[in-house]
């Protein structure tokens, strides 16, 4: 049993009643769940139920009622939903909530219930193989960018010749619902997630024990165990802050479910707890080096307990030999005054910029992963450009080169907005944030001459597209840079925004 941190940042979400008695409040708690500031909403999906709503009716009316949060099944009844069917309502529906829709599925339970909805009995055995079948056709019928239709010859699903698309609008992450061993190998070898719920296990040591079977099968199927998302279920009793920290750094979950249809417990969740678990294992995870004076971290640290707001942590991991700048030389920012008074609307500000590079961070990964898995033999050419067609950066015939070339003209853009106009603002109203706003603005031009060398590389790759590795190199030291300095940025520039605002008068 070994304990682990997979190094993912912490989400939270919340497992909702899918209640037919009370349809109006069951999406009224997922409009809770988003204005709480929480990441995604669930439902439990018993088609045989007649006291819940259709889960994926409801999952659609949902979206069409919120706007930023995501949206997953907890989990799909895979023996109710044919899977080629399946994966058109997942892409109809990613496509129409501008891809806010993960995939939870499992592989049947009761069996007595789906009998008498007419699906025939499974052995456990046979449940595990049709769940392997169904993730296949899943995912290649969202493969537009492969010629032909689909073809699976299972044990359980047949396919033969079913025409693929639509392409959902980003990768869907597939999460399966799983505790025995034969269901925690498939986790590792084909799913994106893992989902089990806290109170139907015997104790936390359980958690290791299943990653270390799921980590297992996935080193043996040639993939890195921090490929695949932990998720957990969790109650009202087990939403201790310290608690789940310890669950995030030791057992390595990085989403957090809690199953209540409680409004006043649902903001608590967000507002309070969610906050002070990221504060947590974000202080867990910075290294000594990237941390700033005593005096200067403890001020920051209380600022930021005010704010409810905390930088996304560098944890210190870098791909390149050396950063282009020394990170020990940086200057920290005066200390917040104390008990200051935030608005909500200065606390807004702060949360747009972790925003922004949260975004820039997550097309970061989409630009890395394709070209991993390719370089690993694990994805097609064909494969990993429908990857990058369904990035929220997109345009029709991508290809690596030009979503490369996209993704660098909005760093640059996002950065000339800060210099022009924020860091401006901010040496007018408090000249003690000079020397942060110069090295930034210093670190932005270092930034722009890394982005020169990716399209270097790119050129290069067009006359010689066989060999990746100048390119892997420079995107490599783009990696390195930006999440250095988005996570310099955030921690000495939350609080001034939050207490000044982005330019004159916004506060």
């Amino acid at each position: 049993m070994t304990l682990r941190d997979y190094g993912h940042e912490p989400r939270f979400g919340t497992f909702l009643t899918p209640s037919a008695s009370q349809p109006e409040q069951t999406v009224r708690l997922a409009q809770v769940s988003e204005q709480s500031g929480l990441d995604l909403v669930t439902f439990q999906d018993h088609p045989y139920q007649p006291a819940f709503l259709d889960t994926w009716t409801l999952l659609s009316f949902v979206a069409a009622r919120t706007q930023r949060i995501l949206l997953a099944p907890n989990v799909t009844n895979l023996p109710l939903r044919p899977p080629a069917v399946l994966a058109r309502a997942a892409a109809s529906l990613d496509l129409l909530s501008d891809g806010r829709v993960e995939l939870g599925l499992g592989a049947g339970a009761f069996w007595q219930a789906i009998e008498a909805m007419g699906s025939p009995r499974l052995t456990p055995a046979q449940s595990v193989q049709a769940l392997q079948e169904a993730i296949r056709i899943i995912r290649e019928l969202w493969d537009t960018s492969q010629r032909g239709g689909v073809r699976v010859d299972g044990e359980r699903y047949r396919v033969i010749g079913a025409k693929r698309g639509p392409a959902p609008a980003h990768r869907i992450p597939i999460v399966l619902g799983a505790y025995k061993p034969r269901m925690l190998r498939l986790v590792g070898t084909d799913a994106d997630g893992w989902l089990p719920t806290l109170g139907y296990l015997p104790g936390k040591e359980a958690l290791a024990e299943s990653n270390d079977i799921i980590d297992e099968a996935a080193a043996t199927a040639g993939r890195e165990p921090s490929e695949i998302s932990r998720w957990l279920n969790v109650g009202i009793d087990d939403i201790d802050p310290s608690s789940l920290a310890e669950l995030a750094l030791e057992y390595g979950i990085s989403t957090f479910v809690l199953g209540t249809d409680d409004p006043h417990t649902i903001a608590r969740f967000g507002q309070e707890v969610a906050p002070a678990v990221r504060e947590l294992v974000a202080a867990e995870r910075t290294p000594p080096a990237a941390s700033a004076t005593a005096a200067h971290t403890e001020t920051t640290d209380t600022a930021r307990t005010e704010l409810g707001i905390s930088p996304t942590p560098d944890d210190g991991t870098r791909l390149s030999p050396r950063l282009p700048w020394d990170e020990s030389t940086r200057p920290t920012a005066p200390p917040a005054p104390q008990g200051y008074e935030y608005t909500p609307r200065g606390r807004a500000v702060s949360r747009h910029l972790v925003d922004v590079h949260d975004h820039l961070r997550s097309e970061l990964r989409q630009l890395r992963d394709p070209m991993a898995q390719v370089k690993q033999g694990t994805l097609g050419i064909g494969a990993a450009r429908s990857q990058l067609n369904r990035m929220t950066l997109r345009q029709n015939n991508w290809t690596l080169g030009t979503y490369c070339e996209a993704y660098c003209r909005v760093v640059t853009q996002h950065h000339t907005l800060e210099d022009e106009g924020i860091f401006a603002h901010l040496r007018s109203v408090d000249s003690g944030l000079a020397p942060v706003l110069d090295r930034l603005e210093e670190e932005h031009r270092v930034i722009h001459d890394v982005l020169e060398g990716v399209d270097r590389a790119l050129v290069r790759l067009a006359a010689n597209p066989d060999d990746h590795t100048e390119l892997e190199r420079a995107v490599d030291l783009l990696t390195d840079t930006l999440l250095s300095h988005f996570a310099y940025e955030e921690r000495e520039l939350l609080e001034p925004l939050a207490r000044y605002g982005m330019y004159e008068g916004q506060l």
